[in-house]
């Protein structure tokens, strides 16, 4: 899904995500944006040309998290998929993205930022190419991790260029642009997802990434310079493996609890080497000289506690959109393009609300935003829960997508700011890629979970009572994250402030 969705890591400004819904994209950057422009005079201006290819590339990224959604159905029929494919097509996406973020940060900022964008790009690329030639489940399964991982290194070097390349007024514009990009993935991704299924087939969805691809890859060549890393210090590798290794494994542990049972070998292995693989991520993590994540970032509670809110939040958005596409192609009958279509009244209610809570937050502060926001998201959920057998779109599904979106929307921007409240400066980068990271991963649990919860989603009937119970458990969830949001500090309107927000500057939704 969106919103992307995701963003940069290190010691460069990051983009927390707008609307996933992948959804990805924008507050804390801003507030660096627009503190450098008054810091830094404007300088000599540079050309656009470096900023359209980084956002070009975006734009790929954020929408192969939710472009897939709306094509799931049409692909199921040509490759057979199972309700675990189905949930595995997505989630090998946002795990190695999410997972592989902080380390694609820390390589940005090492190595030569371009190079590490190419790589990344090339990656990403013929990730896509073996998605749309996948002739078996397991083909497109691995070619979406393969995809993800390429996203990984490719966005926080891309978003390190940027930084790079322009100051002033120029830099407060691209990350407008960067954020705006970010916020508009879930339904550009939905809707262009439609499109492309409809008019060709489902494998066009991947094949244009492959056009795209090339001529980022030749435009960056030519218009972009080496951009030398800092070096000096050592990559975490093995910290990246097993945070990765565990999160798939955990994943797999969950889905598994639906089609095996708990009891089940399969379950229990893998439930077993998630426990050990992460248990072997901490351990890594205090005995590294350079860990990817810092020891003193894991003591910051508003972050923490903020990061946990991000995960369930994205988890339930990524998981509501992924349910609601089958949904509305299986059980209310409407084509790949229709189906994008209704999913646009979803985006543009995160997109307001997420406009004007931006102008709110100094005053309210974001701890009540998210609290308002998790108890709206709450009802959107049990009014999709409350649908009858005899569903309509307009008298059904819009009056949730409503009460979804208006209560997204405002907790974006809203987690952005809290989690950053207590953030030193010199930790910004790797706590938005800590933010981020959570992001990612809690679209893959979301919909894993879901997955878990709905059951058979290769019927009609199945969909029908699946989804009833899946969104059941989504508003039971949003309940449940109001325990983090209370350990989340109150003084966080200083925070919004500072981030310039309430005077206009938070032009990323």
């Amino acid at each position: 899904m969106s919103t992307k969705s995701t963003e940069a890591t290190g010691p460069t400004e990051l983009h927390p995500p707008a609307a996933h819904g992948h959804s990805h994209g924008d507050s804390h950057g801003h507030s660096h944006g627009h503190s450098a422009a008054a810091q830094e005079g404007d300088g000599p201006r540079k050309p656009w040309a470096v900023l359209a290819l980084m956002l070009a590339a975006q734009v790929m990224v954020v929408l192969d998290v939710s472009v897939v959604n709306v094509a799931l159905p049409s692909i199921a029929t040509d490759l057979h998929l199972t309700s675990t494919d189905y949930q595995w097509a997505v989630s090998a996406y946002v795990l190695l993205s999410g997972g592989f973020l902080l380390l694609g940060g820390r390589m940005a900022d090492l190595f030569d930022r371009r190079r590490m964008f190419l790589t990344g790009l090339a990656v990403f690329t013929a990730g896509s190419l073996a998605s749309g030639l996948a002739a078996a489940p397991l083909a497109l399964i691995l070619s979406r991790g393969a995809q993800g991982a390429g996203a990984a290194m490719l966005t926080p070097a891309a978003m390190s260029i940027v930084m790079t390349t322009y100051a002033g007024r120029q830099r407060a514009t691209a990350l407008g642009l960067w954020g705006t990009v970010a916020s508009m993935g879930i339904a550009a991704g939905v809707l262009f997802g439609g499109i492309l299924t409809t008019v060709f087939d489902w494998r066009a969805v991947f094949f244009i990434n492959v056009p795209v691809g090339a001529a980022v890859l030749a435009g960056v060549l030519r218009k972009v310079p080496a951009m030398p890393g800092t070096g000096g210090r050592r990559l975490d590798i093995s910290g990246a493996l097993t945070l990765v290794a565990g999160l798939v494994a955990f994943v797999y542990a969950v889905e598994s609890i639906t089609s095996h049972g708990w009891t089940a070998p399969q379950t229990l292995v893998a439930a077993t080497a998630a426990a050990v693989l992460l248990a072997a991520f901490t351990v890594n993590e205090r005995k590294v000289a350079d860990p990817i994540v810092p020891p003193a970032t894991w003591r910051i509670r508003s972050l923490i506690s903020a990061s946990v809110v991000m995960a369930g939040v994205t988890g339930a958005v990524v998981g509501v959109i992924f349910l609601s596409s089958l949904y509305l192609q299986q059980v209310l009958g409407a084509s790949p393009l229709v189906a994008g279509l209704e999913f646009l009244p979803l985006a543009a209610f995160i997109t307001l609300s997420a406009a004007v809570a931006s102008k709110v937050l100094p005053h309210a502060g974001a701890k009540k935003l998210i609290t308002a926001g998790l108890v709206m998201s709450a009802a959107g959920a049990l009014v999709l829960a409350s649908i009858d057998t005899d569903p309509s779109y307009l008298t059904d599904v819009l009056p949730g997508f409503a009460l979804l979106g208006l209560g997204v929307g405002p907790m974006f921007v809203a987690i952005s700011v809290a989690a950053m409240s207590d953030v030193p400066q010199k930790q910004s980068g790797v706590a938005s890629g800590l933010m981020m990271t959570g992001h990612e991963i809690g679209a893959a649990l979301g919909v894993a979970a879901l997955t878990a919860v709905a059951g058979d989603l290769t019927t009609r009937a199945g969909i029908i009572t699946g989804t009833h119970d899946a969104y059941l458990a989504v508003a039971i969830g949003l309940v449940a994250l109001l325990a983090p949001t209370a350990l989340l500090p109150a003084h966080d309107r200083a925070a919004a402030a500072a981030a310039g927000y309430g005077h206009g500057h938070g032009h990323g939704h």
